[in-house]
């Protein structure tokens, strides 16, 4: 996979078959993930709101449509901010955040890196050189199986920082500072043998977790966390990964990284005031209105769309006998 900060989709389709497939997968409605932005809608009817994204539209002479937001015109950038509340958060900031969960969880500062406050007010970090210690009663294998979740992640800047989403400067793997880029550094660090390191790698993505609400910054998201992926394994073993691997954690990542409103637990627009017609025994035409009980109350678990599924790794599912259970989202909610 090219280094670089725009992950090509043409490249994607050309150098690793189905994998483009399964990112643009939505486990919930067993469709794609569907746009739900305005901006493309002048491309034609299939770029709408309410358009699935299929393959067809984003690769071929269609390549360059999808683009990570640094790159896209300031104009549409403040319409995104302004419409909805896109806003994305320089790596010196997602770090400094991260470092006090990392703080909390090894009951020490500084565990990952220094961060670092020049004379001109300009902020950064100084990595940790050293093979990262655990303390007493942890393991890397705990830290890897923390489980994680990013909300309303946009591009995903806090899951993995492949690159600075303000500046769209490319960050150099030991540089990294994002929850899966400190996960899949431990893994470096402890594990030599290729099958342990995928089995660990497969456990870190199983147990972080994002969601966002726009199509084209999920699809983002999900590209940039396999492209992680690739670049560490290929930093650790010198070469990349087979491509069945590479479908896995696509795989994995399609599920653990969906569209959602955040604010609803359901699928973005899909709940609503809801008119239904229907002949009765008589021949009668019947015409029925519903509200959403949730949308009127304020109750994330009386609405009437269609609640985000998303995958318990570490359980069976009860119907399948497969690991991994699939729940509604708001489940978890206490």
């Amino acid at each position: 996979m090219r280094t670089g900060i725009d992950i090509l989709e043409n490249e994607i389709i050309q150098q690793y078959p189905d994998v483009l497939e399964i990112l643009i997968r939505d486990h919930t409605t067993q469709r794609n993930i569907f746009w739900a932005t305005d901006d493309y809608e002048y491309l034609g009817e299939s770029y709408n709101y309410q358009a699935p994204i299929t393959p067809d539209l984003i690769t071929g002479e269609n390549g360059d449509i999808i683009m990570p937001r640094v790159h896209k015109d300031h104009l549409l950038q403040k319409a995104r901010s302004k419409e909805m509340a896109e806003v994305f958060t320089p790596s010196w900031v997602c770090n400094a955040q991260n470092n006090l969960i990392d703080d909390a969880w090894f009951g020490e500062k500084g565990i990952f890196n220094q961060e670092i406050i020049s004379s001109d007010g300009t902020r950064s970090w100084k990595p940790n050189p050293n093979k990262i210690k655990f303390p007493q009663g942890k393991t890397w294998k705990h830290y890897v199986r923390d489980t994680r979740l990013e909300v309303a992640c946009g591009e995903a800047p806090y899951i993995t920082s492949r690159y600075d989403s303000t500046t769209g400067e490319f960050i150099p793997i030991e540089h990294r500072i994002g929850i899966l880029d400190r996960k899949l550094r431990v893994i470096n660090e402890n594990v030599d043998a290729s099958g342990d390191w995928l089995k660990a790698a497969q456990t870190a993505y199983k147990n972080t977790y994002a969601f966002e609400w726009q199509g084209d910054s999920l699809l983002l998201a999900r590209e940039a966390m396999l492209a992680t992926f690739i670049e560490n394994y290929t930093l650790k073993f010198g070469k990349e990964p087979l491509l069945k691997s590479i479908q896995y954690i696509a795989y994995i990542i399609s599920w653990n990284v969906w569209q959602m409103d955040g604010l609803k637990g359901v699928i973005p627009n899909s709940c609503g005031d809801k008119t239904e017609v229907s002949v009765n025994l008589f021949g009668e035409t019947e015409t029925t209105h519903t509200f959403c009980e949730g949308c009127v109350k304020g109750n994330i678990k009386k609405h009437n769309g269609i609640y985000c599924l998303v995958k318990d790794w570490s359980n069976k599912d009860p119907k399948t006998g497969k690991t991994g259970r699939k729940i509604r989202f708001i489940d978890l909610l206490n």
